[in-house]
């Protein structure tokens, strides 16, 4: 079947591309296969000439990536140059560090010595999403590469664009021909492919759905894989906080990327001490952020969704938390007219039982949460099957980090700021937030074979 790219601000068909046959399939995986057996037998240095050239590339292309982001998936300008940048001190990082983060290491065994060495697996398949189309995919192919593997990239259907772009610069940045293939396929041929001899391992990011399909597929195959899935991140703001910077920093994580984001606030859940004052600067913030066509005349802080039915989806989870009990204070409203916009919208007095509270909500819409204290603000915190990010706001920043260590059940914590990624350091989840960490010295070992080397100490 036909795979579109449409623009989220004017639903214009962008670009239409052809499904990849069965034959074609076969003949890129054997010639993917090829090359990463070749890819693999060079040193570290050699590999991370590519890698640096590539990061290059993002440099010298940070405009044109940028307006593609925007035409393809609604993203503002400003913040898909931001993320091709980031792209791009990824590369140099990964680059630069992979010799370190894989290097033998030796284990002395009663008079035995033992070598403990990192092996490339083969070819990951990574199942991407389109909210950062390059960010995601870098994150993978990167430390992969430089571990020895190759990618075969399944990318999200409204994003092809963007993934082909993706596979001209690998080509272009002297990666050998095959290493990187772009599979234009659609979703439900991914449980076939995960199955391929080929395959080696499956890296996805995505809905928890998604993540549990492929998950099984690897499974059933006896693959290795990773999943960085969806979040329902709570950001906890304690009776000392300093209510402008938290407000701040929670309007700022929940907005990016349009609310788009596995990792933005989505929980904002406030002790009764300061939650009418939060909520009422949090209010003021949120009407102040401008929305509409990323490309248009004026800079906008807020794009449109990447699609129709995921706007449709979030006003739906909307609508039923206020049939529930919760107030609308701002936006909650359809605009009419084309495009996939949803404007920034509150929901205070948001609990347990509400789909703001018990689901993922992938756009600009913040939900108010009352605690009476810190221990009840904790509890539900955690009272959630997601475990991605969460952030604490407390004058006693030590006293915050502790906290967040002791008490989320999550993978990725912050205090008095938002959670973000970094190439220097490992990101991932636990419960229905996935499993398995993505960047850092754990990202690159991920998708290695630990070997264990015994032999005679001399």
């Amino acid at each position: 079947m036909p795979i579109e790219s449409v623009n989220p601000a004017n639903d214009t068909v962008l670009r239409v591309w052809s499904e990849m046959s069965e034959a074609d399939l076969d003949v890129t995986l054997m010639a993917a296969s090829q090359a990463q057996e070749f890819w693999a037998s060079l040193p570290f240095e050699e590999r991370a000439l590519p890698l640096q050239a590539l990061s290059e590339q993002f440099e010298q292309r940070e405009a044109e990536l940028a307006h593609l982001m925007a035409q393809e998936m609604g993203k503002p300008l400003p913040q898909g140059r931001a993320e091709v940048l980031k792209c791009a001190s990824a590369c140099r990082w990964v680059s630069e560090n992979a010799a370190d983060c894989l290097v033998d290491d030796f284990v002395d065994l009663d008079g035995e010595r033992v070598l403990l060495t990192y092996r490339p697996l083969g070819l990951v398949l990574a199942v991407m999403p389109w909210n950062f189309p390059f960010w995601q995919v870098i994150r993978c192919l990167a430390p992969a590469s430089m571990a020895g593997n190759g990618m075969l990239l399944k990318h999200a259907p409204s994003v092809q664009g963007c993934a082909e772009a993706m596979a001209e610069m690998t080509r272009d940045a002297g990666l050998p021909e095959g290493l990187f293939a772009n599979l234009t396929l659609d979703e439900d041929r991914v449980g076939r492919l995960v199955a391929r001899p080929e395959v080696a391992a499956v890296s996805l990011t995505g809905s928890t759905r998604a993540g549990s399909t492929v998950a099984a597929a690897a499974g059933d195959a006896l693959k290795k894989c990773v999943l960085e899935l969806g979040g329902s991140d709570p950001y906890v703001v304690l009776e000392d906080a300093d209510i402008d910077l938290a407000v701040q920093c929670c309007a700022k994580s929940r907005l990016q990327n349009s609310g788009q984001s596995c990792i933005a606030a989505k929980r904002f859940i406030v002790v009764d001490a300061v939650r009418k004052d939060f909520t009422a600067r949090l209010v003021a913030f949120m009407e102040s952020q401008s929305w509409g066509d990323p490309l248009g005349a004026d800079p906008v802080d807020i794009g449109p969704l990447a699609r129709r039915d995921l706007r449709d989806a979030l006003h739906e989870q909307v609508r039923k938390s206020v049939l529930s009990g919760a107030r609308l204070l701002l936006g909650g409203k359809v605009p009419d007219g084309p495009g996939a916009y949803y404007p920034p919208t509150v929901l205070a007095g948001v609990q347990p039982g509400m789909p703001a509270f018990d689901e993922e909500t992938f756009g600009p819409v913040a939900a108010v949460v009352p605690a009476v204290d810190e221990e009840h603000a904790f509890g539900l915190a955690n009272a959630t099957p997601f475990g991605l990010g969460a952030a604490i706001f407390t004058a006693d920043a030590e006293r915050g980090a502790r906290l967040a260590a002791d008490h989320f059940q999550v993978g990725n914590c912050a205090v008095n700021t938002m959670v973000m990624s970094d190439p220097r350091i490992p990101f991932g989840g636990i419960k229905a937030s996935g499993f398995g960490r993505e960047l850092g010295a754990n990202g690159f070992r991920e998708f290695t074979n630990l070997k264990t080397v015994r032999f005679p100490a001399v």
